[in-house]
């Protein structure tokens, strides 16, 4: 689904659970994202992109729900109509030195 990039969503007005983390690996807060969709952002991509929001270890695997009816609500829209975000395998980062370590370099 796409929006109209001009729609007036009105101001940005504070809630009381603003302060509220959603995506913990990224240390994203509700009012955050509520802030990216009133600056234009309408999809969970272009939020994740901005906020990293589902980017952390977990790779969206504890927020990316939160996150979708977040910005579903904001934009007054059912969540299933939001596309999800890419998911991907959680990942550590690994030092080049155990791949060498495998191939018995």
């Amino acid at each position: 689904m796409t929006l109209e990039r001009n729609r007036d969503f009105g101001d940005y007005v504070p809630a009381p659970d603003d302060d509220l983390v959603i995506c913990r690996c990224e240390e994203v807060t509700k009012g955050e994202i509520r802030q990216a969709v009133r600056d234009g952002m309408f999809n969970v991509h272009e939020v994740r992109r901005l906020l990293r929001c589902g980017m952390g270890l977990c790779q969206g695997r504890t927020c990316a729900k939160l996150v979708k009816a977040i910005i579903a609500r904001e934009l007054n829209l059912p969540a299933p109509s939001l596309l999800d975000a890419t998911a991907r395998a959680p990942m550590r980062p690994v030092e080049m030195k155990v791949f060498a370590n495998e191939k018995g370099l």
